[in-house]
């Protein structure tokens, strides 16, 4: 692709990333037929190409975007399918954060999307103020018709019971079961670990007992993603410079464990969204070096057990198969625990989660849902697995309950039977 930056703006390093990414870019596209809005909508400008072509104009001309880009841009799930596709190499996802930042910056937004989307900013990824939010939501869920109508899917994702939080997410260090075999930081994350606590606590059981100690360090919580594709860099960055600093101090470490693919997806990316920041970008890249998703530790140690033949419909989370291009290993180590691990039709597109999608763009969000839902009921599966929670979350008004992948292999190596499937009547099936 042709662009026409100027070499003033070309001194800008976010503007020279970017610039060399839209040159990479051959107009072929491919990834209209992967792209979940595309696919939903038609538009050409809702498909990646069309993206890339209002980010681009909006990079050069370097006056305020209009209505129009940014409604496409937004509808943008992030979900990085196109990546997948493209047989250029085009980097969409550093490309459309870059977009998401110019946006925040020039672009102002009318009053209530302003509020919600620092709500979101403010309340999600701190586990404190997030409880308090959904249980606020619960009581609030009667009055919902009275609510502002931008309101009303925060309510209506809220769950009816908020779990108590987990000592396994206080700052400590488990133990290893027998000899050490390696040293690991769990992410403790924001909030995931006040939706679905059990997670970590099976991560940090299934870890120990394959002969790695785990530390969760004082300071290393949210990973900074959620405000990251927000636009809010400066938050986000804030929260990914606490977390490499409790890192660094948790002393050596192996590697360091996220048991959320998006997160995991952002810690891996840490040295790109560092590289200009002198003080920050050895630290931040020594980060992605480290980072790991829980499915690929698992894969490393070895992993057995017995599942008892039990159908799983396997989820692929947009992060992991498109973001880590991570899709074989979780089912790998589904099928080496005994689990009969089967796909969902068109698995490469999105749910609709996206980490703050279903909140800012619930229509799109819930016939994405639907679609994947109806995929999942074709299965004939007991179950759903899968590596992120927003999946989890996204997907958990279906029919089949939804467990996260670590859930499973921890029931099968000796923990407990998943929450999600004995409140579904499935103790005797192991």
């Amino acid at each position: 692709m042709r662009t026409e930056f100027t070499l003033a703006q070309l001194a800008d390093p976010d503007i020279a990333a970017s610039e060399k990414i839209l040159r990479a870019c051959v107009h072929c596209g491919f990834c209209t037929a992967t792209c979940p809005t595309y696919v939903l909508l038609g538009d050409e400008l809702d498909s990646p190409r069309g993206r890339i072509y209002l980010i681009k104009n909006m990079l050069e001309s370097g006056a305020a975007p209009g209505p129009e880009t940014v409604r496409h841009i937004d509808r943008c799930l992030s979900c990085l399918a196109c990546m997948t596709t493209c047989p250029s190499g085009v980097n969409y996802m550093h490309l459309v954060d870059h977009g998401r930042r110019v946006i925040e910056q020039r672009y102002r937004r009318p009053l209530a999307e302003r509020l919600l989307r620092r709500l979101l900013g403010a309340v999600l990824p701190r586990p404190g103020r997030f409880r308090l939010a959904l249980l606020a939501a619960a009581w609030a869920k009667p009055l919902a018709a009275l609510l502002p109508r931008r309101l009303r899917p925060l309510l209506a994702l809220a769950p009816s019971r908020v779990p108590p939080p987990s000592p396994a997410d206080r700052p400590q260090v488990f133990a290893a079961a027998g000899e050490r075999r390696l040293r690991v930081a769990l992410l403790a994350g924001c909030a995931q670990q006040v939706l679905a606590p059990q997670i970590n606590e099976a991560a940090i059981r299934v870890l120990t007992r394959h002969g790695c100690e785990v530390v969760v360090a004082p300071g290393g919580g949210c990973c900074g993603a959620l405000n990251h594709h927000l636009g809010d860099e400066a938050a986000a960055q804030a929260l990914a410079r606490a977390a490499i600093a409790a890192w660094e101090a948790a002393g050596p470490l192996d590697v360091i464990v996220a048991t959320a693919s998006g997160c995991g997806t952002m810690l891996k990316d840490y040295g790109f969204v560092f590289r200009a920041d002198a003080a920050w970008a050895d630290r931040a890249a020594r980060v992605s070096a480290l980072a790991r998703d829980i499915c690929e530790v698992l894969a490393r140690l070895g992993l057995a057990g017995s599942g008892g033949g039990l159908r799983v419909a396997y989820h692929s989370a947009c992060s992991l198969q498109h973001g880590q291009k991570l899709h074989r290993e979780p089912k790998a180590l589904l099928a080496a625990a005994g689990f009969e691990a089967v796909d969902i039709a068109e698995g490469h597109l999105c749910c609709g989660s996206a980490g703050t999608y279903n909140l800012l763009q619930p229509e799109l969000a819930a016939a994405l849902r639907d679609r994947k839902l109806g995929h999942i009921a074709a299965t004939g599966a007991a179950c759903v697995a899968a590596g992120n929670i927003g999946c989890i979350t996204q997907l958990a008004g279906g029919a089949l309950p939804v467990v996260h992948t670590v859930e499973l292999l921890d029931w099968a190596s000796g923990g407990p039977i998943p929450a999600a499937l004995a409140a579904a009547g499935f103790a005797a099936a192991r």
